[in-house]
């Protein structure tokens, strides 16, 4: 039999084996916490520079967004208003006095509308021309405007059971609408001109055909003009559809489809 030293030294030895192994697993649990610990304030910090990166970007984007909106409004609605002015003033014919003084007129209220216009895009864009007067009676205001230039006849017709929508999304297809007659006036060289609203229960169809030059469908692509490409955009915001259909000498007609939301 061994000892009773002999047995004490074992049993310290395996103790001290046991403490070390002890240690070195406790030292190992924190090491392996540690690197964690910095692993995941590395990520913390990749992820608050993302963040910060992400809103930037986001801000970046709202800007250039509301630039792009800005533009659109410039373009598609005082663009129209100014370019009547000036066939207005064009088409002057002093020899028929009556008709010249309610062109001047016109021109007048025409230079009125798009400075109140230019103010109400520096307070923000605003739905209020649809509030105030509906996108039918905010229509035939401005198929009134057009008529009076003399450049082309519009008709207008209105099928199915008209429906309201909200105010933003109506004042997006008024938006459409004039920029469509205002490629007509632009480039079409169309003498009439008809403009029909289908109200369906699930959708809206918009049809704008004119008599005009029209163009060769293959190269649609290729001349995609500003108007055109801002239609484009602003039924996309509606999640509907724009089909253009067009050949040499025989006008054009643009088809929206616009969903019921």
């Amino acid at each position: 039999m061994q000892s009773t030293p002999d047995n004490i030294t074992i049993f310290l030895l395996v103790t001290t084996f046991l403490i070390m192994a002890l240690g070195v697993f406790t030292l190992s649990i924190l090491f392996v916490h540690r690197k964690k610990q910095i692993a995941y304030q590395k990520n913390l910090k990749e992820v608050e520079a993302n963040y910060e990166k992400n809103l930037l970007k986001t801000q970046l984007e709202i800007q250039e967004q509301t630039f792009e909106n800005i533009s659109r409004e410039i373009h598609d609605n005082i663009s129209l208003s100014l370019t009547l002015a000036k066939l207005h003033l064009h088409t002057l014919d002093w020899n028929e006095k009556e008709a010249a003084v309610e062109k001047v007129e016109t021109t007048i209220n025409l230079l009125s509308s798009s400075i109140a216009q230019l103010s109400n895009i520096s307070k923000g864009l605003n739905a209020d021309i649809i509030i105030q007067h509906g996108l039918l009676k905010a229509i035939e205001d401005e198929i009134q405007l057009i008529q009076k230039t003399k450049l082309f006849s519009v008709e207008l017709a209105i099928s199915g059971t008209p429906f309201y929508m909200d105010a933003q999304r109506e004042l997006i297809i008024f938006r459409i609408i004039q920029e469509g007659f205002n490629n007509i006036i632009k480039h079409a060289r169309a003498t009439s001109t008809k403009l029909l609203l289908h109200y369906d229960p699930e959708k809206l169809k918009i049809f704008i055909r004119d008599n005009g030059t029209g163009f060769d469908e293959t190269m649609a692509g290729k001349i995609r003009q500003a108007g055109l490409k801002n239609m484009e955009t602003r039924i996309r915001v509606l999640k509907g559809t724009m089909k253009i259909t067009s050949s040499p000498g025989n006008g054009t007609i643009l088809l929206f489809t616009i969903p019921v939301e």
